[in-house]
Protein backbone atom coordinates (compact mmCIF):
# COMPACT_ATOMS: atom_id res chain seq x y z
CA UNK A 1 0.00 0.00 0.00
CA UNK A 2 2.80 2.64 0.95
CA UNK A 3 4.87 1.46 -2.44
CA UNK A 4 1.39 1.92 -4.57
CA UNK A 5 0.72 5.43 -2.57
CA UNK A 6 4.42 6.41 -3.29
CA UNK A 7 3.74 6.03 -6.61
CA UNK A 8 0.99 8.04 -7.07
CA UNK A 9 2.30 10.88 -5.51
CA UNK A 10 5.37 10.52 -7.80
CA UNK A 11 3.06 10.76 -10.36
CA UNK A 12 1.15 13.52 -9.49
CA UNK A 13 4.40 15.52 -8.50
CA UNK A 14 5.49 15.03 -12.46
CA UNK A 15 1.59 15.82 -13.47
CA UNK A 16 2.04 19.32 -11.81
CA UNK A 17 5.75 19.94 -13.00
CA UNK A 18 5.55 22.22 -16.20
CA UNK A 19 6.75 20.59 -19.20
CA UNK A 20 8.36 22.55 -22.30
CA UNK A 21 5.11 23.59 -24.03
CA UNK A 22 3.73 24.95 -21.02
CA UNK A 23 7.08 26.68 -20.30
CA UNK A 24 7.11 28.27 -23.71
CA UNK A 25 3.75 29.09 -23.31
CA UNK A 26 4.88 31.38 -20.36
CA UNK A 27 7.44 32.81 -21.93
CA UNK A 28 5.71 34.00 -25.16
CA UNK A 29 2.52 35.30 -22.97
CA UNK A 30 0.69 33.70 -25.32
CA UNK A 31 -2.55 33.99 -23.28
CA UNK A 32 -1.92 38.10 -22.99
CA UNK A 33 -0.81 38.31 -26.81
CA UNK A 34 -3.93 36.63 -27.48
CA UNK A 35 -5.45 40.57 -27.16
CA UNK A 36 -2.83 41.50 -29.65
CA UNK A 37 -4.09 39.10 -32.32
CA UNK A 38 -7.65 40.46 -31.61
CA UNK A 39 -6.81 43.78 -32.25
CA UNK A 40 -4.73 43.41 -34.93
CA UNK A 41 -7.53 41.39 -36.21
CA UNK A 42 -10.07 43.95 -35.75
CA UNK A 43 -7.56 46.85 -37.48
CA UNK A 44 -7.50 44.25 -40.52
CA UNK A 45 -11.26 43.76 -41.06
CA UNK A 46 -12.35 47.60 -40.37
CA UNK A 47 -9.88 49.13 -43.58
CA UNK A 48 -11.27 45.99 -45.37
CA UNK A 49 -15.09 46.97 -44.41
CA UNK A 50 -16.99 47.12 -47.72
CA UNK A 51 -14.23 45.44 -49.96
CA UNK A 52 -13.44 42.16 -50.64
CA UNK A 53 -11.54 39.90 -48.03
CA UNK A 54 -8.16 39.14 -48.64
CA UNK A 55 -7.78 36.28 -46.25
CA UNK A 56 -3.92 35.19 -47.64
CA UNK A 57 -3.03 38.87 -46.25
CA UNK A 58 -5.35 38.58 -42.97
CA UNK A 59 -3.04 35.03 -42.00
CA UNK A 60 -0.26 36.39 -42.72
CA UNK A 61 -0.57 39.52 -41.20
CA UNK A 62 -1.56 38.22 -38.13
CA UNK A 63 1.48 35.40 -38.02
CA UNK A 64 3.86 37.93 -37.84
CA UNK A 65 2.00 39.99 -35.73
CA UNK A 66 1.86 36.52 -33.40
CA UNK A 67 5.31 35.96 -34.03
CA UNK A 68 6.71 39.04 -33.29
CA UNK A 69 4.60 39.60 -29.76
CA UNK A 70 5.96 36.71 -28.88
CA UNK A 71 9.47 37.26 -28.93
CA UNK A 72 8.95 40.29 -27.65
CA UNK A 73 7.62 38.53 -24.58
CA UNK A 74 10.65 36.49 -23.85
CA UNK A 75 13.03 39.86 -24.55
CA UNK A 76 10.94 41.16 -21.43
CA UNK A 77 11.23 38.12 -19.17
CA UNK A 78 14.79 38.14 -20.12
CA UNK A 79 15.54 41.34 -19.07
CA UNK A 80 13.12 41.29 -16.05
CA UNK A 81 14.55 37.50 -14.33
CA UNK A 82 15.61 39.00 -11.02
CA UNK A 83 12.67 41.10 -10.69
CA UNK A 84 10.28 37.77 -11.49
CA UNK A 85 12.20 35.85 -9.12
CA UNK A 86 10.54 38.35 -6.31
CA UNK A 87 7.08 38.48 -6.90
CA UNK A 88 5.00 35.52 -6.16
CA UNK A 89 2.90 35.50 -9.11
CA UNK A 90 5.83 35.60 -11.12
CA UNK A 91 8.50 33.61 -9.45
CA UNK A 92 7.48 30.29 -11.53
CA UNK A 93 8.13 31.57 -14.82
CA UNK A 94 10.86 29.28 -16.66
CA UNK A 95 13.46 31.58 -16.22
CA UNK A 96 13.57 33.05 -12.45
CA UNK A 97 12.81 29.53 -11.46
CA UNK A 98 15.66 28.29 -13.78
CA UNK A 99 13.77 25.54 -15.71
CA UNK A 100 14.74 27.12 -19.04
CA UNK A 101 18.23 28.89 -19.32
CA UNK A 102 18.58 32.71 -20.81
CA UNK A 103 20.81 31.64 -23.66
CA UNK A 104 17.31 29.52 -24.91
CA UNK A 105 14.83 32.68 -24.31
CA UNK A 106 17.16 34.98 -26.03
CA UNK A 107 17.58 32.17 -28.76
CA UNK A 108 13.34 32.74 -28.79
CA UNK A 109 12.85 36.52 -28.87
CA UNK A 110 15.38 36.84 -31.69
CA UNK A 111 14.36 34.32 -33.39
CA UNK A 112 10.30 35.10 -33.20
CA UNK A 113 10.82 38.56 -33.41
CA UNK A 114 13.16 38.89 -36.40
CA UNK A 115 10.71 36.57 -38.44
CA UNK A 116 7.73 38.19 -37.63
CA UNK A 117 9.09 41.47 -38.71
CA UNK A 118 10.36 39.33 -41.98
CA UNK A 119 8.05 38.01 -42.69
CA UNK A 120 5.60 41.54 -42.50
CA UNK A 121 7.88 42.72 -45.19
CA UNK A 122 7.92 40.27 -47.34
CA UNK A 123 4.13 38.79 -47.20
CA UNK A 124 2.16 41.59 -46.24
CA UNK A 125 4.01 45.38 -46.65
CA UNK A 126 6.32 47.30 -45.65
CA UNK A 127 4.29 49.75 -43.17
CA UNK A 128 3.51 46.39 -40.96
CA UNK A 129 6.80 45.55 -40.94
CA UNK A 130 8.04 49.27 -39.44
CA UNK A 131 5.07 49.48 -37.19
CA UNK A 132 5.76 45.79 -35.58
CA UNK A 133 9.34 46.65 -35.33
CA UNK A 134 8.32 49.83 -33.56
CA UNK A 135 6.45 48.27 -31.86
CA UNK A 136 9.35 45.47 -30.25
CA UNK A 137 12.19 48.64 -30.03
CA UNK A 138 9.31 50.52 -27.46
CA UNK A 139 8.67 47.72 -25.60
CA UNK A 140 11.62 46.08 -25.04
CA UNK A 141 14.57 48.80 -25.20
CA UNK A 142 11.96 51.86 -23.58
CA UNK A 143 9.41 50.16 -21.74
CA UNK A 144 11.01 47.51 -20.05
CA UNK A 145 13.81 49.08 -18.66
CA UNK A 146 11.96 52.34 -17.73
CA UNK A 147 9.74 50.18 -15.39
CA UNK A 148 12.89 50.66 -12.75
CA UNK A 149 13.36 53.66 -13.24
CA UNK A 150 9.92 56.34 -13.00
CA UNK A 151 6.17 55.54 -12.78
CA UNK A 152 5.81 57.13 -16.25
CA UNK A 153 6.65 53.40 -17.36
CA UNK A 154 2.45 53.07 -17.72
CA UNK A 155 2.11 56.24 -20.42
CA UNK A 156 5.27 54.79 -22.36
CA UNK A 157 3.95 51.08 -22.27
CA UNK A 158 0.69 51.68 -23.73
CA UNK A 159 2.11 53.10 -26.93
CA UNK A 160 3.17 49.47 -27.90
CA UNK A 161 0.48 47.76 -26.72
CA UNK A 162 -1.59 50.60 -28.68
CA UNK A 163 0.43 49.74 -32.33
CA UNK A 164 -1.01 46.28 -33.08
CA UNK A 165 -5.01 47.43 -35.11
CA UNK A 166 -2.63 49.91 -36.91
CA UNK A 167 -0.47 46.84 -38.06
CA UNK A 168 -3.85 45.49 -38.98
CA UNK A 169 -4.94 48.55 -40.37
CA UNK A 170 -2.24 48.89 -42.95
CA UNK A 171 -2.22 45.56 -43.54
CA UNK A 172 -5.87 45.35 -44.60
CA UNK A 173 -4.70 48.03 -47.12
CA UNK A 174 -5.41 51.10 -44.76
CA UNK A 175 -2.98 54.30 -44.99
CA UNK A 176 -0.09 53.84 -41.78
CA UNK A 177 -1.03 58.12 -41.68
CA UNK A 178 -4.90 57.81 -42.05
CA UNK A 179 -6.74 59.46 -39.03
CA UNK A 180 -8.31 55.84 -38.71
CA UNK A 181 -5.57 54.30 -38.01
CA UNK A 182 -4.54 57.14 -35.46
CA UNK A 183 -8.15 56.90 -34.20
CA UNK A 184 -7.61 53.16 -33.75
CA UNK A 185 -4.06 53.72 -32.31
CA UNK A 186 -5.34 56.36 -29.27
CA UNK A 187 -8.73 54.34 -28.33
CA UNK A 188 -5.94 51.31 -27.49
CA UNK A 189 -3.48 53.79 -25.83
CA UNK A 190 -6.11 55.65 -23.46
CA UNK A 191 -7.94 52.02 -22.34
CA UNK A 192 -4.55 50.73 -21.56
CA UNK A 193 -4.36 53.29 -18.82
CA UNK A 194 -7.18 52.65 -16.28
CA UNK A 195 -6.69 49.02 -17.12
CA UNK A 196 -2.77 48.97 -15.62
CA UNK A 197 -3.24 51.08 -13.01
CA UNK A 198 -6.21 49.32 -11.64
CA UNK A 199 -3.93 46.06 -12.51
CA UNK A 200 -0.90 48.34 -10.64
CA UNK A 201 -2.92 49.27 -7.33
CA UNK A 202 -4.09 45.68 -6.84
CA UNK A 203 -0.50 44.21 -7.01
CA UNK A 204 1.09 47.34 -5.57
CA UNK A 205 2.93 45.17 -2.85
CA UNK A 206 4.32 43.27 -5.40
CA UNK A 207 5.42 45.93 -7.20
CA UNK A 208 7.05 47.54 -5.04
CA UNK A 209 8.95 45.34 -3.22
CA UNK A 210 10.45 43.95 -6.57
CA UNK A 211 11.24 47.85 -7.25
CA UNK A 212 9.29 48.76 -9.79
CA UNK A 213 8.12 52.40 -10.21
CA UNK A 214 4.03 52.65 -10.30
CA UNK A 215 1.66 55.25 -9.77
CA UNK A 216 0.07 53.30 -7.69
CA UNK A 217 3.42 52.85 -5.56
CA UNK A 218 2.39 53.91 -1.35
CA UNK A 219 -1.85 54.29 -2.79
CA UNK A 220 -2.88 52.54 0.45
CA UNK A 221 -6.08 53.88 0.17
CA UNK A 222 -6.44 53.70 -3.43
CA UNK A 223 -7.32 57.49 -3.94
CA UNK A 224 -4.68 57.87 -6.40
CA UNK A 225 -5.50 54.97 -8.70
CA UNK A 226 -8.72 55.70 -8.38
CA UNK A 227 -8.75 59.24 -9.70
CA UNK A 228 -6.27 57.90 -12.50
CA UNK A 229 -8.80 55.91 -13.60
CA UNK A 230 -11.34 58.30 -13.12
CA UNK A 231 -9.44 60.64 -15.42
CA UNK A 232 -8.33 58.35 -18.13
CA UNK A 233 -11.50 56.65 -18.50
CA UNK A 234 -12.71 60.61 -19.02
CA UNK A 235 -10.42 61.08 -21.60
CA UNK A 236 -11.37 57.99 -23.84
CA UNK A 237 -14.71 59.21 -23.45
CA UNK A 238 -14.54 62.14 -25.01
CA UNK A 239 -11.75 60.74 -27.27
CA UNK A 240 -14.16 57.94 -28.22
CA UNK A 241 -16.69 61.22 -29.62
CA UNK A 242 -14.39 61.64 -32.19
CA UNK A 243 -14.87 59.57 -35.73
CA UNK A 244 -18.51 60.34 -35.45
CA UNK A 245 -17.25 64.04 -35.72
CA UNK A 246 -15.31 63.09 -38.95
CA UNK A 247 -17.44 60.66 -40.13
CA UNK A 248 -15.87 57.41 -40.32
CA UNK A 249 -18.74 55.67 -37.72
CA UNK A 250 -22.46 55.86 -37.31
CA UNK A 251 -24.20 57.79 -34.74
CA UNK A 252 -24.30 54.15 -33.02
CA UNK A 253 -20.95 54.33 -31.84
CA UNK A 254 -21.20 58.53 -30.88
CA UNK A 255 -23.30 57.67 -28.51
CA UNK A 256 -22.35 53.90 -27.29
CA UNK A 257 -18.75 54.51 -27.71
CA UNK A 258 -18.50 57.60 -24.67
CA UNK A 259 -20.94 55.68 -22.71
CA UNK A 260 -18.17 52.78 -22.45
CA UNK A 261 -15.89 55.41 -21.23
CA UNK A 262 -18.28 57.00 -18.96
CA UNK A 263 -19.02 53.33 -17.37
CA UNK A 264 -15.67 52.57 -16.43
CA UNK A 265 -15.58 56.17 -15.23
CA UNK A 266 -18.42 55.34 -12.77
CA UNK A 267 -17.10 52.24 -11.41
CA UNK A 268 -13.66 54.36 -10.66
CA UNK A 269 -15.75 57.00 -8.73
CA UNK A 270 -17.11 53.88 -6.63
CA UNK A 271 -13.37 52.43 -6.14
CA UNK A 272 -12.29 56.20 -5.16
CA UNK A 273 -15.08 55.96 -2.81
CA UNK A 274 -14.64 52.71 -0.63
CA UNK A 275 -10.96 52.22 -1.55
CA UNK A 276 -12.01 48.23 -1.55
CA UNK A 277 -10.06 45.54 -3.21
CA UNK A 278 -13.35 44.56 -4.13
CA UNK A 279 -14.42 47.59 -6.15
CA UNK A 280 -11.02 48.09 -8.13
CA UNK A 281 -11.57 44.17 -9.16
CA UNK A 282 -14.92 45.30 -10.74
CA UNK A 283 -13.36 47.85 -11.75
CA UNK A 284 -10.61 46.10 -13.63
CA UNK A 285 -13.15 43.72 -15.40
CA UNK A 286 -15.08 46.14 -16.45
CA UNK A 287 -11.54 47.42 -18.47
CA UNK A 288 -11.49 43.29 -19.87
CA UNK A 289 -14.93 43.66 -20.79
CA UNK A 290 -14.65 47.23 -22.43
CA UNK A 291 -11.92 46.25 -24.91
CA UNK A 292 -14.33 43.25 -27.14
CA UNK A 293 -17.79 45.38 -26.48
CA UNK A 294 -15.96 48.73 -27.95
CA UNK A 295 -14.06 46.86 -31.09
CA UNK A 296 -17.64 44.95 -31.85
CA UNK A 297 -19.67 48.08 -31.41
CA UNK A 298 -17.09 49.50 -33.75
CA UNK A 299 -16.87 47.70 -36.19
CA UNK A 300 -20.85 48.01 -36.98
CA UNK A 301 -20.99 51.37 -36.87
CA UNK A 302 -17.88 51.53 -39.11
CA UNK A 303 -18.52 54.06 -42.61
CA UNK A 304 -15.40 53.79 -45.36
Amino acid sequence: MRQGSGVEEKEELINKTPNLREDLSVLMKVRLNFFVLVTALFGYLLARKGMPMEWSTLFHTLIGTAATAFGSAAFNQLMEIDLDAVMKRTADRPLPSRRMSPVTAFAVGWVLSAAGIIHLAVMVNAPAAYLTAATVAIYVFIYTPLKRMSSMNTLVGAIPGAIPPMIGWVGGGGGIFAPEAWFLFGILFFWQLPHFVAINWLCRAEYEDAGYKMWSNGDLSGKKSGVLCAVFSLVLAVFSLLPGIWGFTSVLWLVGGPLFGLAIMALAFRFIVDGERKSCRVLFFSTLLYLPAALALLLIAWRR
